[in-house]
């Protein structure tokens, strides 16, 4: 498959409101995209393309991805596919499972991992002359974090939605955050999206938090199929968290 793909009209309204209620694109920002291969962010790929095309400003993307070079995990077939599209494109590659069994514990592996390649997407960001990374977070992702933090951190929190990094020279956006997960799986479905399988073994070794979240979530959403609408509602001012930094 080459060529850009148009998101639905509901995937496409949600982006455009979560990106207009939270600010999150502004006139000449440059984005970089982590891009995984995964679901969520080849369709996020689609959608900010699309959004960039109707946008009544102007901004640039990018993309990047970080290749841990752990087990049978192989993105570099996103290569060719964002040539073909015509996205400018960072791959970099790095031994993070290798530093990960010689500095951690295995329980801290993913942890360990996250931080990693989220220093080395900045890093790019800063050496690419990005301001703005976008994430491809959903609510089903930041209604897992908000209860794993309830229930094991003692904390009302979840992911933000828009906020600065620590240190300032980038801001980071969450353009999915009203989107579910189905509708990001639908639309790589329908669209035959070069997904690519995520086959970590740190991750496979044991059950994790996330996964026992995301099905106790979907056994009450059974019952309750407003579950994710009052999940919304709750959520909102926890993810708008640092907005008021940003605007300063």
């Amino acid at each position: 498959m080459t060529g850009f793909r148009t998101p639905s009209k509901p995937l496409a309204r949600l982006t455009g409101r979560a990106v207009a209620d939270f600010g999150m694109i502004r006139d000449g920002d440059r984005l970089l995209l982590g891009l995984s291969g995964g679901k969520d962010s080849l369709s996020l790929l689609h959608i900010l393309h699309n959004l960039q095309q109707r946008a009544p400003i102007t901004f640039q993307l990018g993309a990047v991805t970080i290749d841990p070079m752990a087990g049978d995990f192989d993105p570099s077939g996103l290569i060719p596919y964002l040539k073909s599209l015509g996205v400018d494109y960072h791959y970099v590659r790095k031994p993070i499972m290798e530093m990960a069994q010689a500095h951690m514990g295995r329980k801290s592996y993913c942890s360990f991992c996250s931080r990693l390649k989220r220093g080395l997407i900045y890093q790019t960001a800063r050496e690419q002359g990005y301001n703005v990374i976008a994430l491809a977070q959903h609510l089903d992702d930041l209604a897992e974090s908000f209860l794993m933090s309830a229930f094991h951190g003692g904390r009302l929190q979840t992911m933000k939605a828009h906020y600065r990094n620590d240190d300032g020279d980038l801001r980071v956006i969450r353009p999915l955050v009203y989107v579910r997960e189905r509708q990001t799986r639908d639309f790589a479905q329908d669209n035959a999206l070069p997904v690519i399988a995520d086959s970590c073994p740190a991750c496979f070794a044991m059950p994790t938090r996330r996964q026992h979240m995301k099905e106790l979530l979907a056994a009450e959403e059974r019952d309750n199929r407003l579950l994710f609408k009052s999940l919304l509602t709750t959520l909102k001012p926890l993810m708008s968290d640092g907005l008021e930094k940003v605007r300063v």
